[in-house]
């Protein structure tokens, strides 16, 4: 198989397993801080049990989070060398910016998070929830401006030509809010509040369909449910901005998006179908001229569609970009129509009399999962065949020397590495909900709290 599809597979799988964690430690952690909030404010012994319970999930799933994405930096040395030169001072300041202001506040008051039950006070120890989340969400600003410039680049010139080019910085600022910068992570971070909150979502059902813990399962279910109900309606404005400036600044990127090929027409806007590269025709179910109305609120403006662009200046896999754009949109849409759907019967005083729909809850988890996934595939394939919009190709950024049983050996490595990852974060995890929150109020559990609270060491629970 060809070098440079085999070290983008091994990119592709080892940032989505990655992009499993980050987002469900920042949704979580945006709770951690409500739930200890609120037992400071109320002194409800109930909160101090929600907040301990899960901060044993969020150190679980921190601690994959940080084994699955050191790898990717070595990626960048090992099958992407030519690109690390030619991002290097941009890329590496923000990576550096990610470990000094983000990545030290978050680890640094987890400890404190963790081990600090009745070493510290309320009030530090929920200044320590506070900073977690701050830190959590400044690791993901990093991060989205990295991956930002790459999309829309701004304040840099180019130093040097040919194998020598490399881009620098001329504006951090500039660099920092790219022209994609803002509208990206907001949709990021919306995206991780939803990963978070559908996980609690779902373990509180399950706890209130099998009977177990009611007495905080209840509560802790009813916060998550408004934290995804605002963030799933928050999640379509922050879409449509996004895909505003995806308009702007990618047209070849909208165009994939919905399989939109001749250049002088309307663009239709499609719930489900199907794109033939071939004869450049979709066949679904769609809005005529949907997409036209969308980006300039008139059914039957011409939108630019990809055959205005040169053949290689353009996306290739136009149906598996298609594809993943509407999977994405359509787990939005289904938790926008679930989180309202609990809502009305909440109003309604049946929410926990409907076992279909906390059924449903339950397994919803995977919703944001998939959606997160989906979309940035969506965003990453959509942008090829530039790794670096407009300025450097995919296929030179490779490295010159690695070759192609090099990386496969690695693939297969880390596909089993990871494997054994995902059982053991999977057996911790159940685990963990299998034994539930505990009661703490006992001085038993007082003197074996710390023991009880390291989620490394608990082999208890």
């Amino acid at each position: 198989m060809d070098v440079e599809i085999l070290a983008r597979v091994q990119f592709a799988f080892t940032i989505a397993f990655h992009y499993i964690y980050p987002p469900m430690s920042i949704g979580l952690g945006l709770l951690l801080v409500i739930y200890e909030g609120l037992y400071l404010k109320t002194g409800d012994k109930k909160y101090e049990k929600i907040a301990r319970f899960w901060i044993k999930i969020f150190a679980l799933i921190f601690g994959i989070g940080v084994a699955t994405g050191i790898i990717m930096e070595f990626e960048f040395g090992t099958n992407w060398a030519t690109y690390s030169k030619y991002v290097g001072d941009i890329f590496g300041s923000a990576l550096a910016a990610e470990g000094i202001f983000a990545f030290a506040l978050e680890s640094g008051f987890l400890g404190i998070l963790i081990f600090g039950w009745n070493r510290v006070g309320p009030k530090v120890h929920f200044f320590s929830a506070l900073m977690v989340f701050l830190g959590s969400m400044f690791s993901a600003v990093w991060i989205v401006v990295a991956n930002s410039w790459q999309q829309t680049p701004a304040g840099y010139h180019i130093v040097g030509e040919g194998m020598n080019a490399r881009a620098e910085i001329t504006d951090f600022w500039a660099m920092v809010f790219n022209p994609s910068s803002v509208e990206r992570l907001t949709h990021v971070w919306i995206g991780a509040f939803l990963a978070g909150a559908f996980l609690v979502l779902s373990v509180n059902a399950w706890y209130i369909l099998k009977k177990k813990h009611l007495d905080i399962a209840i509560k802790s279910f009813k916060i998550a449910l408004v934290v995804a109900t605002l963030s799933s309606l928050a999640q379509l404005v922050a879409g449509h901005a996004s895909a505003d400036g995806v308009a702007k600044n990618q047209p070849a990127k909208l165009a994939a998006l919905e399989g939109h090929y001749d250049t002088s027409a309307k663009a239709d806007l499609y719930l489900i179908g199907h794109v033939n590269n071939k004869t450049q025709k979709v066949t679904g179910i769609g809005i005529p001229g949907g997409l036209s109305f969308l980006v300039y609120g008139n059914f039957t403006e011409p939108i630019k569609g990809l055959n205005a662009f040169p053949e290689a200046d353009r996306p290739k896999q136009v149906n598996a970009i298609f594809q993943f754009y509407h999977i994405m949109v359509a787990c939005g849409m289904s938790m926008i129509l679930l989180t309202l759907l609990g809502c009305w019967f909440w109003y309604r005083k049946k929410l926990f009399d409907k076992r279909w729909l906390l059924w449903i809850f339950v397994w919803a988890v995977l919703l944001p999962q998939i959606a997160n996934q989906a979309g940035w595939f969506a965003a990453e394939m959509g942008r090829q065949p530039w790794v670096v919009y407009g300025l450097l190709r995919t296929s030179d950024a490779l490295s010159k020397s690695v070759t192609a049983n090099q990386v496969m050996f690695s693939l297969i490595l880390f596909l089993a590495v990871y494997m054994i990852l995902f059982l053991l974060f999977l057996y911790l995890l159940n685990k963990k909900i299998q034994h539930g929150p505990v009661d703490y109020g006992t001085k038993e559990s007082i003197d074996e709290g710390s023991k009880r609270d390291n989620p490394i060491l608990d082999h208890q629970s």
